[in-house]
């Protein structure tokens, strides 16, 4: 790991434990929709995917439409969980900054939005870690995860080669797209199916706090 470049954290789960909230409040609505779900469902069935990609699979289970706002309606309810509930990831303000401090450069590819991936940041006291210019979102390019477009992305604009880049992931989807952009990936295991990171390509990270050790720094 000599010639290291740039660490690419996912954020959701990675950094801030969001996905336990997240998925509370799909579940909820969705079950308020006539589609009983329960936490353990949605993560099983919709984590890692865009919310346009939700919306399509709930459709298609529900044989009907969703409300046109229902999008708009998640994110309202889910920021508010996040103002009274989020908290960051443990070890992850140190890890961030244990990595910069080793002379690496740091940045966000999320699946989310970025105004959501800002407002995550900020609840969580992470925010200040990152700048403007390192922070990416799969909405701004062709495809989102699995495909490696975002983690590309990232690594052009942060001027990486992509095999001098590592992504720390925490969906299988996520080490998909990873690997195919050519770069190493741990798989951070805290909360996530460990078996399914691993068969997707993934190092398993049991705890953040282990980054530093096996980046060498």
């Amino acid at each position: 790991m000599d010639d290291l470049q740039l660490v690419i954290f996912d954020c959701d789960g990675v950094l801030v434990d969001s996905e336990v909230i997240s998925n509370g409040v799909l579940a909820e609505m969705l079950t308020a929709d006539g589609l009983p779900t329960t936490v353990t469902q949605a993560r099983r069935d919709f984590q890692g995917l865009l919310l346009s990609e939700v919306g399509e699979r709930v459709q298609e289970k529900l044989g009907r439409p969703l409300a046109q706002d229902w999008i708009i309606q998640f994110e309202r309810l889910r920021a508010e969980r996040f103002r009274c509930e989020l908290q960051p990831v443990p070890g992850a303000v140190e890890v961030v900054e244990r990595v910069s401090a080793g002379g690496l450069a740091v940045c966000v590819a999320s699946q989310g939005k970025l105004e959501k991936t800002r407002l995550s940041l900020e609840l969580t006291g992470l925010r200040p870690l990152f700048a403007d210019r390192a922070l990416f979102s799969a909405y701004t390019v062709a495809r989102g995860k699995p495909h490696p477009d975002l983690f590309l992305h990232a690594a052009a604009e942060m001027g990486a080669e992509p095999s001098r880049c590592v992504v720390v992931e925490d969906t299988p989807s996520g080490v998909i797209g990873a690997v195919a952009a050519g770069m190493r990936v741990f798989g951070y295991a805290a909360d996530s199916d460990e078996q399914a990171l691993r068969h997707a390509g993934a190092e398993v990270l049991r705890a953040l706090e282990e980054l530093p050790r096996l980046l060498n720094l």
